[in-house]
C-alpha cells in the first residue's frame, strides 16, 4: 500500500524524495522495501508500550506550567533548569524540557549562529577575577538619523562580570583611557600583569590610551585587524545586550535614556543573568565566589532526584563542577607527527 501510494504520487508529477519525506520515510528505506518485494502495508515498527520512566501527564503539565511562569517564559530551558534547582526543584532534565517544548511547538530559535574558526593571537589564561579583561565599543542608535551614542564596556573574562562601562557621544582614546583609569582605581586590584584585550581601533591603540596602560602596569593585548572573533567575550556580550527584549527597536531618545538603559542592563547581567559558560550562575556570584555553594547545592539536588527515580537516569547526573580556568584565544594544539 505504501509503495503503491508513492508510485502513484511520483507518476502524478511529485518528486520521489519529497514523497518519501512526506510519509516520514527515507529514500533508502523505500528502495530496500522495493528490493525485498514488500508491496503491503507500512513496515515500520515502533515501540508498542510507553517507556517505564516516561513523565506522566501530570508531570508533563507541571513542566509546562513552570516554563510558562512570568519569570521564566522569556528564558531558555538552559536558564530555567538551573534556576529551578536553586529553588530546590527538579522536574526533568534539560533535554526533556526541550523535547516537551518542541512537541508543543513552543520552541523557536531566534537566529541560527555559525561562528567561524580562525587563528587566534597570543593566548591569555585567567584562573580568577581581575586577571584578564576584555573591552570594546559598540554603537547605540540615537534619535538623530546617522548619529550614534557609543557604549564603552569592560568585562572580566573569568567571572564574565561587567566591571566598567560608560556611554558617550563620541569615540576617543582620551575617554577610553579615563574609563580604564577610573575602573582600575575603583576596584583597587593588583594591576601588575592584568591583561586588557581589545580590538585594533584608534580608541584602543591611541597614544593616550597606551600611556595610561603603561602607567597603571596593565598589559595590552590586541586582536588582529578586522577579525572580531579575536575578541569573543566582548562580541558575545554585545550580542546579549542587543538581543535583550527591552532593547529599543528604534532609537534612544537621549544620551540620558541610553545611560539609564545600560545601567539597568548591567545590573541585570551581573546579578540576575545565569551565564551558560560559567555553570549557569550570575557573574556577580562567580566574581565573589558565591557560586561554590550554589553549584554544590545543585549537585545535591540532582543526586537526590536520581535516587528517587534511578530508572530515569541512563548515566551520571549533570556536571555542576566549577569552571576554574578561562582562556582567551587558546593556542591551537599541534598534532603529533
Amino acid at each position: 500500500m505504501i509503495l503503491t501510494l508513492i508510485e502513484e504520487t511520483v507518476e502524478a508529477g511529485a518528486r520521489f524524495e519529497r514523497a518519501c519525506d512526506t510519509l516520514g520515510l527515507t529514500v533508502r528505506t523505500v528502495q530496500r522495501w522495493r528490493k525485498q518485494g514488500r508491496q503491503g502495508f507500512d513496515r515500520r515498527f515502533g515501540p508498542k508500550t510507553a517507556p517505564g520512566n516516561k513523565l506522566s501527564p501530570v508531570e508533563r503539565q507541571r513542566v509546562l506550567d513552570a516554563v510558562n511562569r512570568p519569570e521564566y517564559r522569556d528564558l531558555s530551558p538552559k536558564q530555567i533548569v538551573p534556576r529551578l534547582a536553586d529553588e530546590g526543584v527538579y522536574m526533568a532534565s534539560e533535554s526533556t524540557v526541550y523535547r516537551i517544548l518542541r512537541e508543543e511547538d513552543a520552541l523557536h530559535p531566534r537566529e541560527p549562529s555559525r561562528p567561524r574558526s580562525v587563528t587566534r593571537p597570543r593566548e591569555h589564561v585567567a584562573t580568577g577575577p581581575l586577571e584578564c579583561w576584555s573591552w570594546d565599543i559598540t554603537y547605540l542608535r540615537s534619535a538623530v538619523r546617522g548619529a550614534f551614542y557609543y557604549l564603552y564596556l569592560i568585562e572580566d573574562i573569568w567571572s564574565r562580570k561587567i566591571v566598567g562601562w560608560a556611554v558617550h557621544e563620541e569615540e576617543s582614546m582620551d575617554l577610553s583611557a579615563r574609563l580604564i583609569d577610573e575602573v582600575a582605581t575603583r576596584l583597587g586590584c593588583d594591576r601588575s600583569g592584568l591583561v586588557l584585550h581589545s580590538d585594533n581601533g584608534g580608541p584602543m591603540k591611541g597614544s593616550t590610551m597606551l600611556a595610561t596602560l603603561k602607567r597603571l602596569g596593565i598589559v595590552e593585548s590586541f586582536s588582529r585587524p578586522h577579525v572580531s572573533d579575536d575578541n569573543p567575550y566582548s562580541e558575545s556580550l554585545f550580542r546579549t545586550l542587543k538581543y535583550r527584549p527591552s532593547y529599543p527597536r528604534g532609537a534612544f531618545a537621549s544620551i540620558e535614556a541610553a545611560r539609564e538603559w545600560v545601567a539597568d542592563f548591567v545590573a541585570w547581567y551581573n546579578t540576575e543573568h545565569l551565564h551558560s559558560a560559567i555553570g549557569f550562575v550570575t557573574p556577580e556570584d562567580r566574581h565573589t565566589a558565591r557560586d561554590v555553594v550554589i553549584l554544590d547545592g545543585r549537585r545535591q539536588i540532582y543526586e537526590a532526584a536520581r535516587k528517587r527515580n534511578p530508572e530515569r537516569w541512563a548515566g551520571s547526573t549533570r556536571n555542576w563542577e566549577r569552571v576554574e580556568v578561562v582562556t582567551l584565544n587558546p593556542e591551537r594544539k599541534k598534532s603529533a607527527a
